[in-house]
C-alpha cells in the first residue's frame, strides 16, 4: 500500500499553475517558486520538483504534437491514395473488357 501523500493533488496542481502563470507574466522574475511555496505553505524544493516534472511533461507533449499531426496527415493521404488506386483498378478492368469486346 503506498504511503499517504503529504500534499493533496489539488494543491500540487494549483502550485504548479501559479508558478507557470507568474513566470509567463514576468519571465525575468527570480524566486517565484520560493514565493509561491511560502504562500501555499509548501517546501520550495518539493514545489520545484513538481514544476520541473510538469515542464518535462509539457516539453514531451510539444515534441509529440507535430509527429502526431504528421501521422494524421499521412494517414489521410494514404486513405486517399487507396481510394484513387481502387478507382483506377476498376477503370482498368472496364477498359480491358471494352478492348476485349472490340476485338
Amino acid at each position: 500500500m503506498p504511503a499517504p501523500r503529504k500534499y493533496p493533488p489539488e494543491l500540487i496542481e494549483r502550485g504548479v499553475q501559479m508558478v507557470a502563470a507568474i513566470r509567463h507574466g514576468d519571465p525575468g522574475r527570480h524566486g517565484v517558486i520560493r514565493q509561491v511555496g511560502e504562500l501555499l505553505d509548501i517546501h520550495p524544493e518539493v514545489l520545484r520538483h513538481w514544476v520541473k516534472k510538469a515542464d518535462a511533461e509539457n516539453e514531451k507533449a510539444r515534441a509529440v504534437e507535430p509527429e502526431a499531426r504528421d501521422l494524421r496527415r499521412l494517414e489521410r493521404e494514404n486513405a486517399e491514395l487507396r481510394r484513387v488506386n481502387s478507382i483506377l483498378k476498376a477503370a482498368a478492368i472496364l477498359f480491358a473488357a471494352e478492348i476485349e469486346r472490340a476485338s
